[in-house]
């Protein structure tokens, strides 16, 4: 440092602001939720999925320009983050926020990522790129070691992971977790002069960018279905995850011409593969019991790797599906994962069938209990016939204690395992009869010791005020999830009238069929049930629907989805106001959904909106929509 101050002082020419000698110790931490106004939309791509749309895609391009050349590369499986350069210094990094107006700063976090240059050789008046960020596959198994070793929950995919860390406040986590990026768009650029996409690649080299290797230029339909084949045959070698080949026109004049719709630019699409597959052997199928005595089949194989994880279970549903696919224990099975998130087995390989073997059948008894097991009437559903088999009721406790329930914070699932086991809980209304135990419980240690234990018994007395369509929600019946206790709740008013409800009166209720409605009186029907409802009034458990009904239901009739992380607003909060204005909020998208309220990594919710022409809102669209009027 001394001899770097000694040179400064005698060639002052050396000396800049971004020197070492002229900052303080220390790194700055980023500040969350920091909204910054797109220069240029980061538009989303048009997907396609068959050869026939590719060609389309390139017969379009030449009738509409003068003899076009198309780039063929590959599409990272990461979050999109663009840097803006001015004079060859970054100025900012930001994410794709809602795509067309805001994207969040994470310019601190970016100058920690090894293949971000903060400083370029050449210095243009003004450079945007935009690029993906991604872990590999090394760096992403290393993070969940990590993860593991300190008792952490492991991150689902290398995707995931690489868009939590991106957005972590303390910058040196982001360094720690070696993020990678990989550059594939000039946005914008004054100062000097580029035609075409691979010019641009080009100059970025040289700046030591790092840009989407193995791209190839083409100028027919053919090289560039061959260049997407043969991404298709070498993504198994790659240290990243791909989702897909991007095919795109090669001269920054035609894509003027072509333009954008308001979601994807008209000049480039997406090839998706079709879903990446594994061979595998079925070991074991694993028997587990659900709250409403469901038994479900798991498949246990051979650890396979998909879609940057290893997989190594899959669900059989049912008896049914276990027919079709003619399964047994030591069958060679074939794995792929849905949507690219959840494991399935696709079909059994029956040439490489072992000798010995038999077909799987479920047993007629439940694997927790030993009760008779059943199948359910009109269903594929094996279920166990005992009501007090220790597996429904610790189900049922994890989902009346649940957020979308009774929201009773600290509750976890070890803590219900041990007090069903030892007997303090043997339905629902024992939870309220906690507190008559708090010191046997502080002596055995279940909770832990008496902080926690009546930090515990607080959150279940808080519980008691809670409105009464979380209790409803939290009883666990059948097709009655929370958007449909809160319509019961609303039209019923309390739990008197409710367990007085007829079916005929209980289907008025929106989207309230026979057959939920069926459910709800069975459920009340039951003397246990009522004796259980009786007990939660006596322990001062509110039974009285608490929401009034809003007089501006400007919303009402109309159907939402949320998906992906909101610029500014938590998802939970956008429901609430959909709901506040009389709107319906569901999980999927379909045919009956008006709109989706889309935010960072949407994904495949996006995708099906898309594709069914649903209207999809950014969150500064959807809050223009709710605001107060004036």
């Amino acid at each position: 440092m001394r001899e770097l101050k000694q040179l400064e002082q005698e060639n002052p020419e050396f000396s800049d602001s971004d020197s070492p000698t002229k900052k303080v110790g220390g790194k700055a931490k980023r500040q969350a939720g920091v909204l910054v106004r797109h220069n240029v939309p980061m538009l989303s791509l048009q997907d396609v999925f068959s050869k026939e749309e590719v060609m389309k895609f390139v017969e379009e391009m030449q009738e509409q320009l003068q003899d076009p050349e198309f780039v063929v590369e590959y599409k990272i499986d990461g979050l999109s983050m663009s840097l803006r350069y001015e004079n060859g210094t970054l100025k900012l990094a930001e994410t794709r926020g809602d795509g067309i107006n805001f994207g969040e700063d994470v310019t601190e976090n970016a100058k920690v990522i090894p293949d971000v240059r903060q400083k370029l050789k050449d210095s243009p008046e003004y450079l945007e790129v935009r690029g993906e960020v991604y872990m590999t596959n090394e760096d992403f198994e290393a993070v969940n070691a990590m993860q593991e070793l300190s008792g952490k929950k492991p991150f689902a995919n290398p995707r995931n992971c690489a868009a939590g860390t991106l957005r972590q406040l303390d910058p040196s986590i982001t360094k720690d977790r070696k993020l990678s990026m990989f550059v594939f768009n000039i946005q914008q650029v004054r100062g000097i002069a580029l035609e075409t996409h691979t010019q641009g690649y080009e100059f970025l080299k040289k700046q030591g960018i790092p840009v989407i290797d193995g791209y190839r230029v083409c100028k027919t339909g053919k090289e560039v279905w061959d260049a997407i084949e043969e991404i298709s045959e070498n993504r198994g070698n790659l240290s990243y995850d791909i989702d897909g080949a991007v095919v795109k026109v090669n001269r920054y004049s035609d894509r003027e011409i072509l333009g954008a719709t308001s979601k994807v630019p008209r000049w480039a699409v997406a090839y998706k593969y079709p879903p990446e597959e594994r061979e595998s052997v079925l070991r074991e199928i694993e028997l587990s019991v659900g709250r409403t005595g469901r038994i479900t089949p798991t498949a246990i194989f051979d650890p396979v790797r998909l879609c940057g994880t290893s997989v190594s279970r899959a669900t059989l549903h049912n008896q049914d599906f276990i027919d079709e696919l003619d399964i047994g224990i030591g069958d060679t099975i074939v794995v792929y994962k849905s949507g690219e998130i959840i494991p399935k087995v696709k079909k059994v390989i029956k040439e490489k069938r072992p000798a010995g073997w038999v077909k799987y059948e479920l047993p007629d008894v439940c694997p927790v209990c030993g009760e008779k097991a059943a199948r359910d009437k009109d269903t594929a559903d094996l279920k166990c016939t005992n009501a007090n088999c220790p597996a429904q009721l610790e189900r049922n406790i994890i989902n009346f204690v649940g957020r979308d329930a009774m929201d009773i914070k600290g509750f976890g699932t070890v803590y219900i395992e041990e007090l069903v086991r030892k007997d303090y809980i043997k339905n629902i209304a024992d939870i309220y009869d906690l507190k008559n135990h708090r010191d046997v419980l502080i002596e055995e240690g279940i909770i832990g010791r008496e902080k926690n234990t009546d930090k515990l018994l607080l959150a279940i007395e808080k519980s008691k005020e809670n409105d009464a369509y979380k209790l409803l929600t939290g009883l666990g019946i059948p097709n009655v999830g929370k958007a449909a206790a809160r319509a019961i709740m609303k039209k019923c008013k309390n739990f008197d009238a409710l367990l007085l409800a007829s079916s005929e009166s209980l289907q008025e209720v929106d989207d309230i069929g026979e057959v939920s409605a069926d459910c709800i009186r069975s459920f009340f029907d039951r003397e246990e049930n009522k004796e259980q409802i009786e007990r939660l009034k006596q322990a001062g458990v509110n039974m009285e629907c608490l929401e009034q009904e809003s007089e501006d239901a400007r919303l009402k009739g109309l159907t939402f989805v949320i998906t992906g992380t909101l610029p500014n607003m938590d998802r939970k909060a956008a429901a609430a106001k959909v709901e506040s204005l009389g709107g319906k909020v569901t999980g999927s998208v379909s045919k009956k959904t008006n709109y989706l309220l889309a935010g960072e990594n949407a994904g495949s919710k996006l995708a099906k909106a898309q594709e069914l022409g649903i209207p999809v809102l950014s969150e500064e669209e959807f809050l223009k929509m709710t605001e107060e009027e004036k």
